[in-house]
């Protein structure tokens, strides 16, 4: 039975653009909650209700209903990140990155970038930067999403690190070379 250091070179060997320790299974996202004991218990079933019913909207692509839900939950919980989130992801489904853009900042801010709303909102505004060329500041949403549990963050953490890049195609030269001895440089 190998090790579990043993199965960290192999995942490295065989795939080369992870963090080098990933081991598949081993890193599952754990699941975060929000500190929503703050908030009436009423009002946040309300307001849980209505994101539910705006994801289904969402998923339904009825994305002026989604929005009415997102906001109408807004309006009810202000102070919940939950639903900026939420809107979030509908207002970029409907092309206003700016829309999204502030209601990712809120979510993480009324977060205090802790727990679940915070890991969804730092990996959205990550894209959302990644896609405006800004990667460094992205490359930062996605390292504290990754240390807020998000696989997704910390591949896409690593795929941005200009060392880590560096380093694994370097890695790949030398597993091809190993894997075919015999082809010769083309530098």
């Amino acid at each position: 039975m190998a090790s579990a250091h043993d199965r960290a070179v192999l995942q490295a060997i065989f795939n080369p653009t992870t963090p080098f320790g990933d081991i598949p299974g081993l890193n599952q996202e754990e699941e975060l909650t929000d500190d929503d004991a703050c908030f009436d218990p009423v009002l946040l079933q309300q307001v849980k209700d209505l994101e539910l019913k705006g994801v289904s909207s969402a998923e339904a692509r009825d994305l002026n209903a989604a929005l009415q839900h997102f906001n109408q939950a807004i309006h009810t919980l202000p102070s919940r990140a939950s639903a900026y989130n939420n809107r979030a992801q509908a207002r970029r489904l409907q092309g206003d990155t700016k829309g999204a853009f502030e209601d990712l900042e809120l979510a993480i801010s009324l977060s205090k970038g802790t727990g679940r709303s915070a890991r969804q909102a730092l990996v959205q505004r990550g894209l959302l930067l990644r896609l405006a060329g800004r990667d460094e500041e992205a490359r930062a949403d996605f390292e504290r999403a990754a240390a807020l549990g998000s696989e997704f963050a910390r591949q896409q953490a690593v795929t941005l690190n200009p060392y880590a890049a560096l380093c694994n195609r370097m890695l790949s030269e030398v597993i091809g070379k190993l894997r075919n001895p015999d082809v010769p440089d083309m530098q």
